[in-house]
């Protein structure tokens, strides 16, 4: 690495438990100089939180923790353009948050990270936001990348269960998505970012559901069964888990099973 080049690294920290942390990001995480951690807001508290005790555990070396605040992100556009208008403003702001970070926060010759939930390939938006840095201009920094465990293989694991069967595909889609993918009958579902329990629609018989949530962290709910009979139960618990921390952050695997079971 130049003496003048920042450098930046983008951490996959698993799905909340330190123990999920592979040894590339150990090393990566002891070599940064400066963490770059975006807060979610009060109710959100206890991801920062986690991510502090990570570096507690992992990376006790000299580094400073710059934190700022995440841009609100408009969440009420269901439509798919509108959608997507608000996912692209939203990762402009943020954009313009971490480009002052680096300039700011970062001096030329140093190492600093973004530790990323899960893996940071899988549905985060880290990688767009330092590309759209990078293509301004403004600032002058390497990156590379370290995978994590994602919140897809940590269900999986949780559950005792593979994510694919023989000689067939698995979808990874977001809940939003999940109406073009059922009914296919082209292998299993894996579904993230489902706001609006989009499980309920599809409860048809034969279907099996693994479902997680806070996966890796003290708080993990783990909920199978048949779609039709756990899909109150998963309701419920959704809500309460809701109430009682302010947010949640689940994933779910649907396996089509003519017969009800579901063979790997």
């Amino acid at each position: 690495m130049g003496e003048d080049i920042r450098h930046i690294a983008v951490i996959g920290i698993g799905s909340g438990d330190p123990d999920q942390l592979t040894l590339g990001a150990v090393k990566a995480m002891r070599r940064t100089d400066v963490f770059f951690v975006l807060e979610k807001g009060p109710g959100k508290a206890a991801l920062t939180r986690l991510r502090r005790d990570m570096l507690a555990e992992h990376a006790p070396g000299p580094h400073r923790v710059v934190q700022a605040e995440d841009p609100w992100r408009d969440r009420t556009q269901d439509a798919p353009d509108g959608y997507t208008d608000a996912v692209h403003d939203w990762r402009r702001r943020r954009a313009d948050v971490c480009e002052r970070l680096i300039r700011e926060e970062l001096p030329p010759g140093r190492r600093g990270a973004f530790l990323v939930w899960g893996d940071p390939s899988l549905y985060d938006s880290t990688l767009a936001v330092l590309g759209d840095i990078e293509a301004r201009g403004n600032v002058t920094f390497s990156y590379e990348v370290i995978p994590g465990i994602s919140s897809v293989s940590a269900l999986a694991a949780r559950h005792r269960t593979g994510l694919n069967r023989v000689g067939r595909p698995i979808h990874i889609t977001p809940g939003r998505r999940l109406a073009e993918t059922v009914g296919n009958d082209d292998g299993d579902i894996v579904v993230m970012l489902d706001a609006h329990e989009s499980f309920r629609h599809f409860a048809a018989e034969g279907t099996w559901i693994y479902w997680g949530a806070y996966l890796g962290t003290p708080d993990e709910i783990l909920v199978s069964g048949p779609l039709g009979e756990v899909a109150e139960e998963i309701r419920r618990v959704r809500a309460e888990a809701r109430a009682e921390h302010g947010w949640i952050m689940d994933t779910y695997l649907l396996r089509p099973c003519s017969d009800g079971i579901p063979r790997p």
